[in-house]
Protein backbone atom coordinates (compact mmCIF):
# COMPACT_ATOMS: atom_id res chain seq x y z
CA UNK A 1 0.00 0.00 0.00
CA UNK A 2 1.41 3.36 -0.57
CA UNK A 3 1.92 6.09 2.12
CA UNK A 4 2.45 9.89 0.97
CA UNK A 5 5.61 10.46 -0.35
CA UNK A 6 7.47 7.72 0.55
CA UNK A 7 8.47 5.39 -2.29
CA UNK A 8 8.37 1.57 -1.45
CA UNK A 9 11.50 -1.12 -2.65
CA UNK A 10 11.35 -4.79 -1.45
CA UNK A 11 14.32 -5.85 1.08
CA UNK A 12 15.23 -9.78 1.32
CA UNK A 13 17.49 -11.40 3.85
CA UNK A 14 17.56 -15.11 4.54
CA UNK A 15 14.60 -16.15 2.81
CA UNK A 16 12.26 -13.19 4.37
CA UNK A 17 10.96 -10.16 2.04
CA UNK A 18 8.88 -6.74 3.53
CA UNK A 19 8.18 -3.81 1.86
CA UNK A 20 10.44 -0.86 3.00
CA UNK A 21 9.08 2.90 2.84
CA UNK A 22 11.66 5.04 1.33
CA UNK A 23 12.43 8.77 2.21
CA UNK A 24 15.28 11.27 2.30
CA UNK A 25 18.90 11.55 1.64
CA UNK A 26 21.97 11.52 4.17
CA UNK A 27 22.94 9.11 6.63
CA UNK A 28 20.31 6.33 7.28
CA UNK A 29 17.63 5.78 9.87
CA UNK A 30 15.92 2.94 10.36
CA UNK A 31 12.48 3.31 12.01
CA UNK A 32 10.69 0.61 13.33
CA UNK A 33 7.04 1.39 13.68
CA UNK A 34 4.77 0.98 16.78
CA UNK A 35 1.33 -1.10 17.06
CA UNK A 36 -1.36 -1.02 14.92
CA UNK A 37 1.24 -0.32 11.96
CA UNK A 38 2.82 2.90 9.70
CA UNK A 39 -0.28 5.06 11.17
CA UNK A 40 -0.34 8.74 9.51
CA UNK A 41 1.28 9.71 12.49
CA UNK A 42 4.12 7.49 12.45
CA UNK A 43 4.53 8.51 8.54
CA UNK A 44 4.73 12.22 9.99
CA UNK A 45 7.36 11.29 12.00
CA UNK A 46 9.60 9.88 9.72
CA UNK A 47 8.89 12.54 7.11
CA UNK A 48 10.13 14.92 10.01
CA UNK A 49 13.72 12.90 10.08
CA UNK A 50 13.67 12.46 6.09
CA UNK A 51 13.53 16.44 6.32
CA UNK A 52 16.19 16.98 9.31
CA UNK A 53 18.44 15.54 6.49
CA UNK A 54 18.47 11.87 6.45
CA UNK A 55 17.61 8.62 4.76
CA UNK A 56 14.72 6.74 6.13
CA UNK A 57 13.82 3.17 6.14
CA UNK A 58 10.45 2.29 7.24
CA UNK A 59 9.65 -1.31 7.00
CA UNK A 60 6.46 -2.89 7.17
CA UNK A 61 6.16 -4.76 10.49
CA UNK A 62 2.35 -5.48 10.76
CA UNK A 63 -0.89 -3.89 9.34
CA UNK A 64 -2.05 -1.88 6.58
CA UNK A 65 0.50 1.15 5.68
CA UNK A 66 -1.45 4.38 6.23
CA UNK A 67 -4.34 3.24 7.95
CA UNK A 68 -5.13 5.74 10.73
CA UNK A 69 -5.20 4.48 14.27
CA UNK A 70 -8.25 3.03 16.26
CA UNK A 71 -8.72 0.86 19.24
CA UNK A 72 -10.04 -2.30 17.19
CA UNK A 73 -7.15 -2.16 14.87
CA UNK A 74 -4.46 -1.75 17.31
CA UNK A 75 -6.15 -4.80 19.38
CA UNK A 76 -6.58 -6.81 16.28
CA UNK A 77 -3.17 -6.10 15.17
CA UNK A 78 -1.51 -6.63 18.73
CA UNK A 79 -3.11 -9.99 18.93
CA UNK A 80 -1.57 -10.51 15.73
CA UNK A 81 1.97 -9.88 16.91
CA UNK A 82 1.37 -11.94 19.99
CA UNK A 83 0.74 -14.88 18.21
CA UNK A 84 3.73 -14.50 15.38
CA UNK A 85 6.65 -16.53 15.48
CA UNK A 86 9.01 -12.98 15.13
CA UNK A 87 7.69 -11.43 17.60
CA UNK A 88 8.54 -12.45 21.64
CA UNK A 89 6.70 -10.50 23.77
CA UNK A 90 7.05 -12.21 26.99
CA UNK A 91 10.47 -13.06 26.60
CA UNK A 92 12.88 -11.32 29.12
CA UNK A 93 16.58 -12.05 28.14
CA UNK A 94 15.00 -13.42 24.25
CA UNK A 95 14.84 -10.69 21.75
CA UNK A 96 12.29 -11.56 18.79
CA UNK A 97 13.80 -13.18 15.98
CA UNK A 98 12.78 -10.38 13.56
CA UNK A 99 15.75 -8.57 14.75
CA UNK A 100 18.24 -10.70 12.84
CA UNK A 101 16.03 -9.34 9.63
CA UNK A 102 16.44 -5.68 11.35
CA UNK A 103 20.22 -5.96 11.61
CA UNK A 104 20.48 -7.25 8.08
CA UNK A 105 18.27 -4.15 6.73
CA UNK A 106 20.44 -1.77 9.01
CA UNK A 107 23.57 -3.10 7.22
CA UNK A 108 22.29 -2.74 4.05
CA UNK A 109 20.88 1.19 4.63
CA UNK A 110 24.76 1.17 5.76
CA UNK A 111 26.21 0.53 2.97
CA UNK A 112 23.76 2.29 0.81
CA UNK A 113 24.18 5.35 2.42
CA UNK A 114 27.62 5.26 4.13
CA UNK A 115 28.93 7.87 6.92
CA UNK A 116 29.90 6.33 10.37
CA UNK A 117 26.61 4.12 10.91
CA UNK A 118 22.69 4.06 10.48
CA UNK A 119 20.10 5.31 13.37
CA UNK A 120 17.81 3.19 14.78
CA UNK A 121 14.68 4.15 15.86
CA UNK A 122 11.43 1.40 17.57
CA UNK A 123 8.69 2.27 19.29
CA UNK A 124 6.25 0.30 21.58
CA UNK A 125 6.53 -2.81 20.39
CA UNK A 126 9.48 -2.33 18.78
CA UNK A 127 11.20 0.11 21.18
CA UNK A 128 13.68 -2.24 22.93
CA UNK A 129 14.36 -3.83 18.94
CA UNK A 130 17.18 -0.72 19.03
CA UNK A 131 18.60 -2.47 21.57
CA UNK A 132 19.18 -5.97 19.91
CA UNK A 133 20.22 -4.00 16.81
CA UNK A 134 23.08 -2.13 18.56
CA UNK A 135 24.86 -5.97 18.66
CA UNK A 136 25.66 -4.73 14.65
CA UNK A 137 28.23 -2.16 14.69
CA UNK A 138 26.43 -0.87 11.54
CA UNK A 139 24.07 0.88 14.35
CA UNK A 140 25.69 3.91 15.67
CA UNK A 141 22.11 5.82 16.89
CA UNK A 142 19.72 3.80 18.86
CA UNK A 143 17.15 5.45 19.93
CA UNK A 144 13.62 3.47 22.35
CA UNK A 145 10.49 4.89 22.39
CA UNK A 146 8.87 4.11 24.96
CA UNK A 147 9.59 0.39 25.11
CA UNK A 148 7.16 -1.88 25.80
CA UNK A 149 8.88 -5.71 25.58
CA UNK A 150 8.81 -8.09 27.07
CA UNK A 151 5.02 -6.58 28.36
CA UNK A 152 4.60 -6.59 32.19
CA UNK A 153 3.24 -9.60 33.49
CA UNK A 154 5.42 -9.02 36.43
CA UNK A 155 7.43 -6.87 38.12
CA UNK A 156 11.30 -8.85 36.57
CA UNK A 157 9.15 -8.41 33.22
CA UNK A 158 8.64 -4.82 34.14
CA UNK A 159 12.13 -4.14 34.63
CA UNK A 160 13.48 -6.53 31.83
CA UNK A 161 14.98 -5.19 28.47
CA UNK A 162 14.22 -8.14 25.78
CA UNK A 163 17.75 -8.71 25.42
CA UNK A 164 19.95 -11.81 25.66
CA UNK A 165 23.07 -11.52 28.43
CA UNK A 166 25.69 -12.05 25.28
CA UNK A 167 23.76 -8.87 23.53
CA UNK A 168 23.70 -7.02 26.64
CA UNK A 169 27.16 -6.91 27.25
CA UNK A 170 27.96 -6.05 24.13
CA UNK A 171 25.76 -2.87 24.45
CA UNK A 172 27.12 -1.88 27.49
CA UNK A 173 30.53 -2.29 25.82
CA UNK A 174 29.40 -0.16 22.88
CA UNK A 175 27.42 2.68 25.26
CA UNK A 176 30.76 3.15 26.81
CA UNK A 177 32.74 3.70 23.66
CA UNK A 178 30.88 5.97 21.02
CA UNK A 179 27.41 4.35 20.52
CA UNK A 180 25.23 6.01 23.52
CA UNK A 181 21.62 5.51 23.42
CA UNK A 182 18.81 7.70 23.72
CA UNK A 183 15.35 6.51 25.80
CA UNK A 184 11.87 8.00 25.87
CA UNK A 185 9.06 7.69 28.00
CA UNK A 186 6.12 8.93 29.68
CA UNK A 187 6.26 8.56 33.15
CA UNK A 188 2.61 6.73 34.26
CA UNK A 189 3.51 4.87 30.92
CA UNK A 190 2.04 1.47 32.12
CA UNK A 191 3.86 -0.39 29.39
CA UNK A 192 6.89 1.17 29.50
CA UNK A 193 7.60 1.58 33.00
CA UNK A 194 10.04 3.39 35.10
CA UNK A 195 11.57 -0.26 36.26
CA UNK A 196 12.91 -0.62 32.74
CA UNK A 197 14.51 2.59 32.41
CA UNK A 198 15.81 2.22 36.30
CA UNK A 199 17.76 -1.34 34.48
CA UNK A 200 18.97 0.95 31.50
CA UNK A 201 20.29 3.21 34.04
CA UNK A 202 22.08 0.50 36.00
CA UNK A 203 23.45 -1.41 32.81
CA UNK A 204 24.77 1.30 30.59
CA UNK A 205 25.41 3.89 33.44
CA UNK A 206 26.69 7.24 31.25
CA UNK A 207 25.71 5.43 28.01
CA UNK A 208 22.18 6.25 28.71
CA UNK A 209 19.99 9.39 28.22
CA UNK A 210 16.71 9.53 29.49
CA UNK A 211 13.60 11.57 28.62
CA UNK A 212 11.00 11.34 31.30
CA UNK A 213 8.17 13.14 30.21
CA UNK A 214 5.77 14.23 32.89
CA UNK A 215 2.28 12.57 32.76
CA UNK A 216 1.36 12.30 36.35
CA UNK A 217 -2.25 14.00 37.24
CA UNK A 218 -1.84 17.12 36.88
CA UNK A 219 0.92 17.83 34.96
CA UNK A 220 1.73 21.70 34.14
CA UNK A 221 1.48 20.50 30.40
CA UNK A 222 -2.16 18.64 30.97
CA UNK A 223 -0.64 15.44 29.28
CA UNK A 224 -3.35 12.61 29.60
CA UNK A 225 -2.03 9.98 32.16
CA UNK A 226 -2.62 7.16 29.37
CA UNK A 227 -0.03 8.83 27.12
CA UNK A 228 2.14 6.55 25.45
CA UNK A 229 3.68 7.49 21.94
CA UNK A 230 5.60 9.98 22.25
CA UNK A 231 6.90 11.33 19.17
CA UNK A 232 3.40 10.16 17.27
CA UNK A 233 0.06 9.62 18.77
CA UNK A 234 0.44 11.76 21.88
CA UNK A 235 2.88 14.26 20.23
CA UNK A 236 2.34 18.33 20.55
CA UNK A 237 3.77 20.22 18.02
CA UNK A 238 4.02 23.51 20.09
CA UNK A 239 7.40 25.14 20.95
CA UNK A 240 8.52 24.44 24.52
CA UNK A 241 6.18 21.33 24.70
CA UNK A 242 7.96 18.36 26.52
CA UNK A 243 7.02 16.28 23.55
CA UNK A 244 8.27 18.57 21.08
CA UNK A 245 11.45 18.80 22.82
CA UNK A 246 11.73 15.29 23.16
CA UNK A 247 11.37 15.17 19.26
CA UNK A 248 14.04 17.42 19.11
CA UNK A 249 16.46 15.71 21.02
CA UNK A 250 15.89 12.80 18.93
CA UNK A 251 17.07 14.40 15.76
CA UNK A 252 19.81 16.47 17.40
CA UNK A 253 20.81 12.64 18.47
CA UNK A 254 21.06 11.51 15.31
CA UNK A 255 23.17 14.73 13.57
CA UNK A 256 25.64 14.21 16.80
CA UNK A 257 25.76 10.49 15.66
CA UNK A 258 25.46 10.03 12.48
CA UNK A 259 26.82 13.38 10.78
CA UNK A 260 30.39 13.66 10.48
CA UNK A 261 32.23 16.92 10.47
Amino acid sequence: MAVDGFRVESFEHAGNARDVYRRGNGPGVVIMHEIPGITPEVAGFARRVAEAGFSVYMPHLFGQPGREFSVPYMVGQLARACISREFSVLARHESSPITDWLRALCRHAHAECGGPGVGALGMCLTGNFALALMVDASVMAPVLSQPSLPFGVSKRHHAALHLSPEALATVKERSQSGCPVLGLRFTHDPLCRKARFDTLRRELGSGFEAIEIDSSPGNPHGIARTAHSVVTKDLVDEEGHPTRVALERVLSFFREQLIQD
